[in-house]
């Protein structure tokens, strides 16, 4: 199987419950998770006025197609409660697609490798605690090469 690897974070409520709880619901509908990284208090980006997001990342194996991956998370945000309010503002639950092996994937409301991880340090410090040696297939970066070049100065600390 494929290296899938998927991001995690909250902001709303108890965070690490609510990222425990994802994590089970991906589990319930046939999405192992193989590892882990450690939770980390983030920085909001974007809407800055907000609490600190928890954020992690999984790797996980899956026999679900990119598309169904990403129907499946956005069934778990909905009911755990994300309401898509304002963009970048506060939410129970995020779940993104980071890495689908070395696939590449541009369909309108799917892109993955995530448009923008490599911008964002609270995406590549726990993908790169669990992942540093894998690659990003359009950049053709490691996640650590990608971590040491991004500008991104936020802060990102382990919980």
């Amino acid at each position: 199987m494929k290296p899938v690897f998927l991001s995690l974070g909250s902001n709303i409520g108890n965070r690490a419950k609510n990222l425990s709880r994802a994590m089970e619901e991906l589990s319930r509908r046939g999405v192992k998770i193989v590892r882990q990284s450690a939770m980390y208090e983030t920085e909001p980006v974007g809407v800055r006025d907000q609490a600190w997001f928890l954020n992690c990342v999984v790797e996980v194996e899956t026999a679900l197609a990119p598309r169904r991956l990403l129907a499946t998370l956005l069934d778990i945000e909905a009911g755990m409660g994300r309401q898509r309010t304002v963009k970048y503002g506060p939410r129970v639950i995020d779940l993104d697609i980071l890495l689908y092996g070395d696939e590449i994937v541009d369909e309108p409301g799917l892109t993955i490798p995530h448009p923008r991880m490599a911008e964002r340090k609270f995406v590549l410090v726990p993908l790169a605690e669990i992942a540093p040696d894998a690659r990003h297939p359009v950049m053709q970066k490691t996640i650590a090469q990608l971590l040491r070049e991004t500008r991104d100065k936020s802060e990102v600390r382990p919980l």
